[in-house]
């Protein structure tokens, strides 16, 4: 995916460049930040930094380098055709791509050196796809151990590790590593991962026996990775939380230690003092409740806005406004109150959706509470008609994590 890039000064003093209408201002200093932090928590674990979805919409690219450049050791996306788009770019840290269909190209996996997730029915595809590069694959074997989703059957787990180490005696792949998924880690008190983690061990006791000698053995996600040092093993993949965002609800990201990294901003685009009973966008389902005047933001269910979060918080000035009316396409209506000649004075002023929430401001975790949601859909549905904008491109020499650069932003990166 391809996002318009510009870095520098957010401002609505930035002049006349459309990139600075709207955009999505992605600080990699939090993103490094957030990675140490996670990498302490997990060590001796090693951390893989998942970037799917184009880094929960952060820019995969610009992400895995300052994940790596933090000490993240693999890096994990969903898809084969996001991991190739990463070794374009010239990453070649260890890489694993883990939902594959029967389109997916194995070949090209292989051929870039893409560890390969496999549960069970791709088997038969990727030693193909190993004899047609005359390359041996790399794979980590999944299984399910309560989330349903994809992941061999305990059923078929030892049937899958037999004809796994077959085709490993013939030199046609390498069983990398041994992998799961919990389902309730962000809800600590539920017994399912004391459960999930149970079966984990029988699996990886039954191929230790099968004479299975995995590199990594991960099953710990970012909750666990947070709350459950018992699930560490080798290898944790940490997604939401190298994003600056918590897993757990009642529990804030600055509690935890973490820093959001997305700040979604725009300009107010129209100010207009409107009488009382004034209707708003529509349906009409809001109207005013006195003389008012009334700010447009720029900003829709296109640019990823979640349509039904009337209510979300907009800041402008150092004052947090709800969104009034339906939200639409491509603009939203806030509702100033009463400020009169004031408002000649906020036509072209930031409006800030969300952000670190650290000037009070309002966060992803707040449009999530509007819309119904979480914060992870929040940050990953923002749209590529929203610029990325990539602060902090480089880190700073000799600061410490956590620590804000005094260097001016570098060259942002386009991502793929």
């Amino acid at each position: 995916m391809t996002y318009p890039v510009a870095t520098g000064d957010c401002s609505a003093a930035a002049g006349t460049d459309p990139l600075y209408e709207r955009s999505a201002v992605i600080d990699l200093d939090a993103i490094r930040h957030n990675v140490r932090r996670l990498a302490d928590a997990a060590s001796p674990a090693k951390v893989m930094a998942v970037v799917k979805a184009d880094a929960y919409g952060h820019g995969a690219v610009p992400v895995a380098r300052a994940a790596l450049e933090a000490g993240a050791a693999w890096l994990g996306v969903a898809h084969i055709s996001e991991a190739l788009q990463l070794r374009a770019a010239g990453i070649e840290a260890p890489l694993l791509a883990w939902l594959h269909t029967t389109e997916s190209n194995f070949a090209a996996a292989v051929a870039a050196g893409v560890d390969i997730g496999c549960s069970g029915w791709e088997l038969d595809r990727i030693v193909a796809a190993a004899r047609d590069q005359e390359r041996p694959a790399r794979i980590h074997l999944k299984v399910d151990t309560g989330l349903g989703r994809n992941g061999v059957t305990l059923e078929h787990w030892d049937q899958l590790l037999g004809e796994a180490m077959e085709y490993q005696d013939e030199g046609l792949l390498r069983v990398v590593g041994i992998f799961s998924h919990l389902s309730v880690a962000d809800e600590p008190e539920r017994p399912e991962t004391d459960e999930q983690l149970a079966v984990f061990r029988e699996v990886l006791a039954a191929a230790e026996d099968a004479g299975v000698d995995p590199e990594v053995r991960h099953l710990a996600n970012t909750p666990a990775t947070l709350s459950r040092p018992d699930t560490h093993f080798d290898l944790v993949r940490v997604g939401l939380g190298i994003y600056g965002l918590s897993p757990f609800e009642g529990q804030t990201s600055a509690e935890l230690g973490l820093r959001p990294a997305m700040t979604l901003r725009t300009v107010v685009s129209q100010c207009k003092d409107v009488p009382d009973r004034q209707g708003v966008s529509y349906g009409l389902r809001y109207r005013t409740q006195g003389p008012s005047t009334l700010a447009l933001i720029p900003m829709g269910y296109a640019d990823g806005v979640p349509r039904v979060a009337t209510g979300g918080p907009v800041r402008i000035a150092g004052r947090t406004y709800p969104v009034v009316g339906r939200i639409a396409m491509d603009q939203m209506v806030i509702d100033l109150g009463n400020v009169g000649a004031a408002s000649a004075g906020l036509l072209g002023a930031e409006a800030v959706l969300f952000g670190s929430g650290d000037d009070g401001g309002p966060t992803a975790d707040d449009w999530a509470v509007a819309a119904g949601t979480n914060n992870y859909e929040i940050v990953t549905r923002i749209s590529p008609r929203v610029p990325r904008r990539f602060i902090n491109d480089h880190p700073a020499v000799g600061l410490s994590s956590g620590t804000p650069s005094d260097r001016s932003p570098a060259n942002g990166q386009e991502t793929p």
